[in-house]
């Protein structure tokens, strides 16, 4: 018995990488592709490297016959489609949008729709694995937020962000997203560098929360100055504050928090962010600089930081292994 997913907003970056992941899932089933601009065309006439690996056609309409359901929508969509197209309870919710991921907003219903509810649980199963098991809808975590999280959970777990927390972080160019900008095309992007939203990125609010989580009395700053790179894919977070563990002791922490997760990995050599790119793992690596400890995390934003992390979640929903249909490279670009 295959568990039958269905995916709206198929015909962009978060989209294809959900189908190339669930194409080959041992486990799932694809039951339909939303896209309204493309109903009627052949997935792989817009993700051209699915040719020879299915058939599927996008379509208009919303199909309910399904176990889950993957939002691969831009940030406000998901609330106006879950208001527009109310989803039976039956069926499982993993958003990618932001819209749900902070507490303030993880509740949605639709009114005289006759359903209950839906709570959605924030999805980085590196802190809430038990409770993703057990949720009916998730929200999945932003790139940004997964990379830097990643870098600074061992030590909130421990309660030892007692400083300030400098962050520099660059993604690639597919964080923004298929819809063309002034800072999205290549004749700008490419071979260039630079600063955006400093001091004010918005998942800067879902990174406070799950820290929050874990180091109740937190109150030091978190500085991010977050930065368009001109690569397609990947993003490198530098993290540092003063500290006064050992280069062994923070080892140790990092390396015992993430033991039982399968695709978080603690380095004791420096990384780079072609080790992680079209895979769902995230590395991470600490040094000791004088009183400073530096934290360097890297993930592939469109897989760790959102389709494969995605996926991660549903396997977890769905009782089976964590790894299942993530232990292959994603095809990509």
């Amino acid at each position: 018995m295959k568990i039958k997913a269905g995916i709206i907003g198929g015909a962009g970056y978060t989209g294809g990488e959900m189908l190339r992941i669930l194409v080959n899932h041992p486990n799932v089933e694809i039951a339909f592709v939303n896209s309204t601009s493309n109903a009627g065309n052949l997935v792989s006439d817009v993700h051209t490297d699915l040719i020879g690996d299915t058939d599927l056609k996008f379509v208009s309409d919303i199909p309910q016959n399904i176990d889950v359901l993957f939002l691969c929508v831009g940030h406000g969509d998901a609330k106006k489609f879950l208001a527009a197209n109310p989803v039976s309870d039956n069926i499982k919710i993993i958003d990618l949008s932001q819209d749900f991921r902070l507490a303030a907003n993880a509740s949605f219903s639709t009114p005289d729709s006759g359903l209950q509810t839906k709570v959605f649980v924030y999805g980085l199963p590196e802190l809430n694995r038990d409770a993703i098991k057990s949720a009916k809808n998730i929200a999945n975590p932003g790139c940004f937020a997964t990379c830097i999280q990643l870098g600074l959970l061992p030590l909130a777990a421990k309660g030892l962000i007692n400083e300030e927390v400098h962050i520099n972080a660059t993604t690639g160019s597919t964080g923004a997203g298929q819809s063309l900008s002034g800072t999205s095309h290549f004749s700008w992007r490419n071979n260039n560098l630079s600063i955006y939203k400093a001091f004010d990125h918005q998942h800067l609010n879902e990174i406070g929360e799950s820290l929050l989580q874990l180091q109740p009395s937190l109150s030091e700053a978190l500085n991010f100055i977050p930065q368009r790179g001109a690569f397609p894919r990947g993003i490198l977070a530098s993290l540092y504050l003063e500290s006064d563990l050992t280069l062994e002791e923070a080892q140790t922490i990092y390396e015992e928090y993430y033991s039982s997760h399968p695709f978080t990995h603690v380095s004791r050599k420096n990384i780079d962010l072609k080790q992680v790119v079209n895979t769902n793992k995230a590395l991470v690596h600490v040094e000791k600089h004088g009183n400073k400890l530096l934290i360097i995390s890297i993930i592939d934003n469109l897989l760790k930081g959102a389709s494969g992390q995605a996926v991660q979640n549903m396997n977890l929903m769905f009782g089976l292994e964590e790894t299942a249909g993530l232990r292959l490279k994603a095809m990509g670009f």
